[in-house]
């Protein structure tokens, strides 16, 4: 087999920190393609960084293919929401008389699954809200805090994050969202790993045919 195996939890001996996303979750409400990583800070499994996740909404995290997560990445879900016709306090959570007041989940705000294309970087200490889709090869800043989509190969930082650019002119970036190298056999991946790091467009057109 060429390159690590992907169905292994720690695929980095000497760093035991290093998680493949997959192998690591047990919520089926959390989803992570072949080699998609958190580099955690102490060993912490990537589960401990999806809050507020709760059953009842049903809300998914959807990561793709060779991702890059980096320690102390949070991803708040759907749960975290209070309702906001009025006052946003949760009275109905310390009953004593107060449980009569539980709101009905239309009642609550819901933004729908969050989900992480294919080849994203997310940096250390990022922050993603509910619902928010970040295209492929997409870069999010360290202490980010997403809180609406992010295009494809664009780089985003700041609370709330900002684009700074594009990664590439639109005509590459239509190349790279045609190529799809994440999407091929792991055999072609690893003849061609030179030219997806060059960004050898060219290159990678000719090995797809």
């Amino acid at each position: 087999m060429l390159g690590p195996n992907p169905n292994t939890k720690y695929p980095m001996e000497q760093n035991p920190n290093v998680q493949f996303i997959k192998n690591i979750v047990t919520n089926p409400n959390i989803q992570a393609g072949d080699y998609s990583y958190y580099n955690s800070k102490n060993g912490e499994p990537f589960e401990d960084q999806v809050l507020f996740h709760y059953d009842v909404y049903g809300d998914k995290l959807i990561i793709g293919k060779f991702c890059s997560i980096a320690a102390g990445t949070t991803f708040i879900m759907n749960g975290a929401n209070h309702q906001m016709d009025g006052s946003t306090y949760p009275f109905h959570l310390f009953g004593n008389g107060w449980e009569k007041f539980v709101p009905s989940l239309e009642d609550l705000p819901f933004k729908g699954d969050t989900v992480i294309g294919n080849d994203v970087w997310i940096g250390r200490n990022v922050t993603v809200m509910p619902g928010v889709k970040i295209g492929d090869g997409a870069i999010v800043a360290a202490h980010a805090v997403v809180t609406k989509d992010v295009e494809a190969y664009s780089i985003v930082g700041g609370n709330p994050t900002k684009e700074i650019k594009k990664r590439f002119s639109k005509e590459k970036i239509d190349e790279w969202l045609t190529i799809k190298w994440w999407d091929w056999d792991i055999e072609l991946i690893s003849a061609n790993i030179d030219k997806i790091v060059s960004g050898d467009l060219d290159g990678l057109k000719r090995a797809a045919k």
